[in-house]
């Protein structure tokens, strides 16, 4: 079974508090103290928690660990997957230093540049080859997702030659909305949306 988007998004964020209360020995937790933590209700925790058949216990809720356990076997699916981030610009090499280490399950092996400045070094721990080689190497390097962090004036060119190269999966985080085929997933972040919403809402903070 296929899980919602939203339901998805939600178990990652009970992945993260989780774990930090992994660190801090707690071994058990209420669905209202989860659902405190990631500001939604308990009553959609409860909804979360059914969905993916995990129930914990009136005296004790739900354990830690085990839970832990349930939402990595459902996101990671305990495979690998190969992730390659497009575009080695000042947003690029910030991603990569975020991201490279963040989850065992999806590891970053490629960049793609069209700096020949860049090209056949190494930038952060990985390597950066020519974008003219994404074809081959994307099916050498089995690499199934693509994070773009390209300019937006070859958003749309870059993100045709990975669909064309077999990527599934693409977290864009230009300002161009992509357009991809059915059986590709797509997964677009506007920061500048994001700081724009949180300005306007600001301004009624008095």
């Amino acid at each position: 079974m296929v899980l919602p988007e939203k339901t998805i998004e939600r178990l990652s964020k009970y992945r993260r508090v989780l774990i930090t209360l992994n660190y801090d020995q707690k071994g058990y937790i209420y669905s209202h103290e989860l659902a405190n933590l990631i500001h939604i209700t308990p009553e959609q925790v409860r909804r979360d928690m059914m969905l993916i058949g995990y129930n914990g216990t009136l005296r004790r809720g739900y354990e830690v660990n085990k839970l832990i356990e349930k939402i990595n076997s459902i996101i990671d699916g305990n495979t690998v997957q190969n992730v390659a981030l497009v575009g080695i610009g000042n947003l690029g090499r910030a991603m990569l230093n975020y991201l490279k280490d963040k989850n065992r399950y999806l590891k970053i092996i490629a960049c793609f540049d069209n700096d020949q400045n860049k090209i056949d070094k190494m930038c952060c721990g990985v390597p950066c080859y020519s974008i003219n080689d994404a074809g081959k190497l994307i099916k050498e390097l089995n690499i199934n997702i693509a994070v773009l962090t390209v300019p937006t004036t070859v958003a749309i060119e870059v993100s045709e030659i990975l669909i064309k190269s077999g990527i599934k999966g693409i977290l864009n985080f230009t300002t161009i909305p992509l357009k991809v085929p059915s059986n590709v997933y797509l997964e677009e972040y506007d920061m500048i949306t994001s700081l724009e919403k949180v300005a306007y809402f600001t301004q009624f903070n008095k």
